[in-house]
C-alpha cells in the first residue's frame, strides 16, 4: 500500500490541477506569513475567523503563535446555534485537509503535556492526531533557533535538509498507530520541559494511565527570595533502571530515551495522518516553500477525489 507521501505526489503530477481555496486561521499568529508562502506556490487563501468562514474552503493551515490565546478566542465566539469555532475546526478537520505548525500542532494533538492552564484537561484541543506532544520542549522565545530538518516527502531533493524555525516550539514526543513520521531531530529540551519529561516518565514507570498532564513547575523555590531552576540530567544509573523498565510495556506510550549523562534525545518534528498534517517549526518564517508545496499537493489530492 502507498504511503501518504506516495500519494500526494501522485495527485500533483497525473491530472489537471484545480484551483485550490487554502483557509488561514487568523485568531491569532503568523497567518499572514503563511497566506504569502501559499499564494507563492500557486494556492488562493482567506482568512478564517468565524464559523462561516469555514465555507468554501478546500483546506485549513492552523499556525504557529500562541495556543493559548488561540483556544480562548476560538471557544469564545459562537453562532445563534451555539457552535464556536473550535466545533466548526473539529468538524472541518475530520475530513478536509489541516496543517498546524508549532502553536497549530499543539491544538491538533490528542495529548499535551507542560500544557497551560487553559488546555488543561483538553478543553481547548482540537485533536484528531494521535500525539503526544511537549509544549515549550525547546525553550522561551528568547531561546529561538533554526536548524536543519527533514525535507517533506517527495518534494524537490530528498538530501536538502529543510530550514526548521523553532520559536518557542513543542516536541512529539511519541506517535499513534496510522500516524506517519515524516522528520526526527535530536535536541536538548529546555529546563522547565526537562522537568515534564521527568515527571511524565515517572508516571509511566508507576503505571498510571497518563492522558494529560497540567503544569509541573520547573523551578525549585528554596526561600522567598531564591528561585532555581532544576537540573534535570539523566544519569548513568538511571539508564541502567530504564533496562528493566522497557521489558514491560506501560500505558502505550514510549518516551524518546535521554542519551547517557544529558537530556538530549531524538524528538519527532513532522507527522501526518491521513488528511492531516503535523510540523513543529515554522515554514512560514522561510524563503523555503518546500512544506507549503507539500500541503497545497494534500489539498490537490482531495479536490481531485
Amino acid at each position: 500500500m502507498a504511503s501518504t507521501a506516495t500519494a500526494t505526489e501522485a495527485a500533483a503530477t497525473n491530472g489537471t490541477k484545480k484551483d485550490v481555496l487554502i483557509g488561514v486561521l487568523s485568531l491569532q499568529g503568523a497567518f499572514e506569513e503563511h497566506q504569502q508562502s501559499l499564494e507563492a506556490v500557486g494556492c488562493k487563501t482567506k482568512q478564517v475567523r468565524t464559523v462561516t468562514d469555514l465555507e468554501g474552503i478546500d483546506g485549513i493551515v492552523l499556525p504557529g503563535g500562541e495556543s493559548t490565546a488561540m483556544g480562548l478566542i476560538g471557544t469564545s465566539a459562537a453562532t445563534p446555534d451555539g457552535k464556536n469555532v473550535w466545533d466548526a475546526l473539529k468538524e472541518f478537520t475530520a475530513t478536509k485537509p489541516t496543517w498546524g505548525t508549532c502553536a497549530g500542532m499543539i491544538l491538533l494533538s490528542d495529548k499535551c503535556v507542560g500544557a497551560s492552564a487553559v488546555i488543561e484537561n483538553g478543553q481547548t484541543l482540537i485533536g484528531g492526531v494521535d500525539i503526544l506532544v511537549c509544549r515549550n520542549y525547546f525553550g522561551s522565545q528568547v531561546s529561538s533557533f533554526e536548524m536543519p530538518t527533514p525535507p517533506p516527502p517527495s518534494i524537490g531533493d530528498p538530501e536538502e535538509t529543510y530550514p526548521g524555525v523553532f520559536i518557542r516550539a513543542p516536541a512529539i514526543l511519541s506517535a499513534g498507530k496510522g500516524v506517519e513520521v515524516l522528520g526526527k531531530v535530536f535536541a536538548t529540551p529546555c529546563r522547565q520541559a526537562a522537568v515534564v519529561l521527568e515527571d511524565l516518565e515517572r508516571k509511566i514507570r508507576n503505571g498510571e494511565n497518563v492522558i494529560m498532564m497540567g503544569v509541573v513547575d520547573a523551578l525549585e523555590r528554596k526561600s522567598s527570595q531564591e528561585i532555581t531552576y532544576r537540573v534535570v540530567v539523566k544519569s548513568h544509573e538511571d539508564s541502567k533502571e530504564e533496562k528493566k523498565e522497557d521489558e514491560k510495556e506501560q500505558n502505550c506510550i514510549s518516551l524518546p530515551g535521554a542519551a547517557d549523562g544529558t537530556n538530549s534525545r531524538e524528538v519527532i518534528s513532522a507527522v501526518r495522518k491521513q488528511n492531516i498534517l503535523c510540523t513543529a517549526f515554522h515554514p512560514e518564517l522561510t524563503q523555503d516553500h518546500r512544506w507549503h508545496q507539500y500541503f497545497a499537493n494534500m489539498v490537490q489530492e482531495f479536490v481531485s477525489n
